[in-house]
């Protein structure tokens, strides 16, 4: 599974951010403490002494410290002793200087030796979402609001089956697709005209997948190519880091292909775009209005093969939904 940098960085910034708020408010229990009772202060010198005389002993070569870390020990838990009879004592809780962790498990810092801790991994799915949010309606499309009763139940006269029949084949493997999707997962072409529910379905996968803790990245054909044309020319800090997540992500959903000016550099970065996660066996979902007769004219028979051949290819048919609802 691999995670976007970007957003991995921000849910570290902001586990730092809540870990040190809460050293500044024990910082303050502490001087509240220390000012109604000096001898706290004087009890919590004492004790990191107690620490640093273990380690000492700890370290020192040719004899047994077995009996002087005993001692230690015991003065240690006297100090301790005495520290709760003083709080007390001055009106607060035993407990009203201990350091108190949000996760006990890594004592807040995000890592368990060198592996990413569940709090960390949980505001990192928090991250991905607030950017999936700029582009998706998150809290409003998901796949139980999906209307099928829109699409015509008349059989198509070419195909005998209905756009119904067939939407619903297209919604249960979609639905599918992002419950089990998974590195071995198959690439989706999502093809057909406008108003039919392809944005609609590709915003359901983001959401589910995301959900799942998989790094997704979902965008506009035109503001991709915008990006590469920007790191192409402009080679702008932004621009690199954003063609580094479309081409390094688990999941990319590039939506509305065909809607962009169609330029050689298009052409040429869709194909680098394909090839480069194809190659590294990274997932797609791919929506656009073009059949493969149209791919092919509009970009090139090898782009059209790819889309066409590499992934799996789900044929949108109705009428336009949006329409037909109002």
């Amino acid at each position: 599974m691999s995670l976007d940098g970007k957003l991995l960085a921000r849910a570290k910034s902001a586990l730092d951010a809540e870990r040190a708020a809460r050293e500044a408010q024990l910082a303050e229990r502490r001087e509240d403490a220390y000012a109604a009772d000096p001898r706290l202060r004087e009890i919590d010198g004492e004790l990191r002494a107690t620490v640093a005389d273990a380690i000492g002993i700890a370290l020192r070569r040719g004899e047994d410290p077995v009996e002087a870390l005993e001692s230690v020990r015991d003065h240690n838990l006297s100090l301790q002793e005495e520290r709760g009879r003083e709080l007390l004592a001055a009106g607060y809780p035993m407990d009203w200087l201990d350091e108190k962790y949000a996760c006990p498990r890594c004592r807040d810092t995000g890592y368990c030796g060198t592996e990413l801790c569940q709090c960390l991994l949980a505001r990192y799915r928090e991250e991905q979402k607030k950017e999936l949010s700029g582009l998706l309606k998150l809290g409003e499309d998901d796949f139980d609001g999906f209307d099928l009763s829109l699409y015509d139940d008349e059989p198509d006269p070419r195909t005998g089956v209905s756009p119904r029949r067939n939407m619903e084949i297209v919604y249960e493997t979609c639905r599918e697709y992002a419950r089990k999707f998974s590195a071995d997962s198959l690439n989706l072409f999502l093809t057909g005209g406008t108003g039919l529910g392809k944005t609609f379905l590709s915003t359901c996968i983001a959401k589910v997948v995301s959900e799942r803790g998989f790094s997704v990245v979902y965008d506009t054909a035109a503001s991709v190519f915008a990006r590469y044309e920007e790191d192409k020319f402009v080679r702008s800090e932004e621009a690199r880091a954003a063609v580094r997540r479309y081409e390094s992500c688990d999941l990319l959903i590039l939506d509305d292909l065909g809607t962009e000016m169609a330029t050689a550099f298009v052409v040429s970065a869709l194909y680098t775009l394909l090839n480069t996660r194809l190659a590294a066996r990274r997932k797609m979902v791919v929506s656009s209005n073009l059949g493969a007769k149209e791919l092919g004219g509009r970009y090139s028979p090898q782009i059209a093969s790819r889309l066409c051949g590499e992934f799996c290819v789900l044929k949108f048919s109705g009428r336009d939904i949006r329409l037909r609802d109002k």
